[in-house]
């Protein structure tokens, strides 16, 4: 039986700003509603191309004035937090310090969604719609499902290796729209994958996100990254931040309790928070 505590922040969410459904004072108030004492908004990154799931360009100063007007009007009741998720495109979206420090960003989360470095021959890998990823494996892999790992990983890879990041966003992901059709979890050359990629985590000091998205959207039955790995992660000392990535305000705090249940069951007593600039390891009770 689980035990019904919860982790009282949220660092992953979306608003209308970019892909999510509900406004930021949505997301603000639901998570007032449920206690939460600091919530970060991380709408996805400007890509200098069109896309509907992004930040437009001319939309960024309104993103962070609203940002900084909900931090003043609700500073008497919850921290909040401004950030975004980083998009990583090789030659197209780098030099992530360069946005924070430009934005007066708090924090980062670094991801991976779009698999290439040429903006017309891009493999989307995300998405409710399994259609993209099988087309984008067959016309740039050639249907090799090992060179489309191979090809994520190693861009999930340099992003850890380049940029100047502090949570890794939902890093197995390439997982999720395989939906268990080309690979298993357990076949080694996954396997090896997978280890060398938190290898590199570990070696760089980075906070993975455990992300509960695909449960509660039914696009995974498991968590990112899958819960076989938190045992190994435990045993490097890898620090970590149970999310949501909610789009819409009533996914704040979805699948939490399991996310902290698996997470202790591994050995793992505390996430991460960052409070007042300096991330800080919160008790799982």
């Amino acid at each position: 039986m689980l035990t019904k505590t919860m982790q009282h922040f949220n660092l992953h969410t979306h608003s209308v700003f970019s892909d999510g459904k509900s406004s930021m004072k949505e997301m603000v108030d639901e998570a007032v509603r449920q206690g939460l004492h600091t919530l970060g908004i991380s709408d996805h990154s400007m890509v200098p191309f069109p896309s509907k799931v992004s930040i437009q360009n001319d939309k960024v100063d309104d993103y962070i004035n609203s940002l900084n007007e909900l931090k003043t009007n609700y500073k008497d009741v919850i921290t909040i937090l401004r950030s975004m998720e980083m998009e990583f495109i090789p030659g197209i979206v780098t030099n992530f310090q360069k946005t924070k420090d430009e934005l007066g960003l708090d924090y980062l989360i670094g991801s991976v969604h779009l698999v290439g470095n040429d903006p017309e021959r891009l493999w989307f890998i995300d998405g409710k719609y399994i259609e993209p990823y099988d087309e984008g494996l067959r016309d740039f892999f050639e249907g090799d499902i090992k060179k489309g790992v191979r090809a994520y990983f190693n861009q999930v890879n340099t992003m850890i290796e380049t940029e100047k990041f502090d949570i890794i966003g939902h890093f197995d992901k390439i997982k999720m729209n395989a939906r268990g059709r080309y690979f298993q979890e357990d076949d080694k050359w996954y396997y090896d994958m997978v280890l060398e990629t938190l290898d590199l985590i570990k070696e760089h000091d980075l906070i993975v996100e455990i992300n509960t998205r695909g449960i509660y959207k039914q696009r995974y039955n498991g968590f990112y990254p899958s819960e076989w790995l938190f045992k190994r992660m435990r045993e490097l000392n890898v620090p970590v931040v149970i999310s949501s990535d909610a789009h819409q305000y009533w996914e704040m705090t979805s699948f939490f309790a399991e996310a902290e249940e698996a997470l202790k069951n591994a050995g793992y007593k505390e996430t991460m928070c960052l409070v007042n600039g300096s991330w800080n390891a919160m008790e799982l009770v």
